[in-house]
């Protein structure tokens, strides 16, 4: 057993979230130590939490306490068995913190309980109780869009999961259930009108290849940042996900195709972290799916937008890219810990024939959304969005449609709308690889 003087309360066993911060007498724990101090704290004093949020996911699970005012901290970590304590300065125990513990889900890979209680006076004490050894990441954000102070516990695995080696696993999952999936079920309270003409169509096969082809698909926003609001109150995070679980679906019964998702849950995935996943997975083609938002409800239709090496191609999409890049700060990055590689990824200048083939991949999928709907602008835009800074990969971002429009909005909820876009998405890719046939790679998968 861990020494308790150096643990506290909450460490040591005892329930401390339902303890008012008040004066209480000294208790004497079973093994002898005292385990509660004098907690008078001035109430006005006190910093609130105005909210807790839990984000589990494969890759690392994410705690968020939402905070009115920001707050010293400090962390460490403790071995047999694993747990990560995290100490916050002049906070009491209150009902928003007492949530937090309910939030821990059993499927959570990381977390299997988190106990919440106060150390001392002015020590608010956290401990997370671990399924397995972690890499804490401990930061804080400052107020950004709806969002106050944050205070951000990453706990990420000590050897994180390859991407390549999670693809290829799939991949080989899949094969052997070819021939026996099925169409994504209607989703709970979607509904089921045609909302374009290319909706439910039987896809033509793409011309045969000569090698193993791989698609990342990048569901855009996701975790604490959702992206555009519809005035209904959809999340563009719940919907492009969607989407690109139906691209996944279709382009997985493809013989010699491998399909990768940036992310496949509700979780934030950093812009940088979505383009070294799709190199990781040596991704042939790279397609972001977003929804798209403007300060007009009445603007509406698809787009499709490649990296610009030379400026917007409108004032609408230099808005529209700004707006996206500023997701790392809505969704929040510990940036401290980028390093010098990722940052010149960022920063990198981009081929002109990167750029060309993503024209030509784009102008493929800007065609067939073309035949299922509404265009915003005829053509491909440009705009320099941190997500298409693949160097070696053609890359395009898809605006599905506005979903600052009520009637989109509404497409964008019907199940057969979501599956009409990946139709198009898909018979874009296929038309893409029938006119530039993939080469041989330098290296096999």
């Amino acid at each position: 057993m861990s020494d308790p003087r150096f643990l506290g309360p909450a460490e040591a066993g005892i329930e401390c979230a339902g303890d008012p911060p008040t004066r209480r007498r000294l208790l004497k724990a079973g093994f002898g130590c005292v385990v509660a101090l004098d907690l008078t704290l001035a109430r006005g004093a006190a910093a609130a939490v105005a909210a807790v949020r839990v984000w589990p996911a494969k890759e690392y699970t994410r705690v968020t306490l939402e905070l009115a005012q920001p707050l010293e901290h400090s962390h460490f970590t403790i071995e047999n068995p694993h747990r990560v304590v995290v100490d916050l300065q002049g906070i009491a125990v209150d009902a928003s913190l007492r949530e937090l513990v309910a939030k821990v889900i059993p499927s959570d890979p990381y977390i299997q309980q988190i106990r919440v209680g106060q150390f001392d006076p002015q020590t608010m004490r956290l401990v997370f109780d671990l399924k397995q050894r972690v890499k804490p990441q401990v930061f804080t954000l400052a107020p950004v869009a709806h969002y106050r102070h944050r205070l951000v516990i990453d706990l990420y695995p000590t050897v994180p999961p390859d991407p390549l080696d999670l693809l290829i696993a799939q991949t080989e999952a899949t094969a052997v259930t070819r021939g026996r999936a099925t169409e994504p079920a209607q989703a709970p309270g979607a509904s089921a009108e045609p909302s374009g003409r290319g909706g439910g169509q039987v896809l033509p096969r793409r011309a045969p290849v000569s090698r193993m082809v791989t698609i990342a698909i990048d569901p855009g926003h996701g975790g604490e940042d959702p992206g555009a609001i519809g005035p209904r109150g959809t999340l563009e995070k719940d919907v492009v996900l969607a989407v690109a679980a139906r691209v996944q679906k279709k382009l997985a019964r493809e013989p010699e195709t491998r399909v990768y998702l940036t992310r496949d849950g509700d979780y934030f995935v950093p812009l940088a972290t979505r383009v070294s996943k799709a190199r990781a997975v040596k991704a042939d083609l790279f397609v972001s799916i977003h929804a798209d938002a403007f300060v007009m409800p009445r603007a509406q239709g698809s787009s499709v937008y490649v990296l610009s090496d030379s400026g917007a191609s409108s004032v609408e999409a230099r808005w529209l890219a700004s707006k996206e890049n500023n997701a790392d700060l809505v969704g929040g990055v510990n940036l401290r810990t980028r390093n010098r590689e990722t940052a010149q990824l960022l920063m990198e200048l981009m081929t002109t024939s990167q750029i060309r083939d993503s024209r030509k991949f784009a102008a493929s999928v800007l065609s067939e959304l073309g035949d299922i709907g509404r265009l915003h602008k005829p053509g491909v835009e440009q705009a320099g969005f941190a997500v298409l800074k693949a160097p070696d990969v053609p890359s395009i971002l898809v605006e599905t449609a506005f979903i600052s429009n009520p009637e989109e909005e509404m497409k964008l909820r019907s199940a057969r709308y979501q599956d009409a876009l990946a139709d198009a998405i898909v018979r874009g890719i296929r038309a893409y690889f029938r006119d530039n046939p993939p080469g041989p790679r330098g290296r096999t998968l």
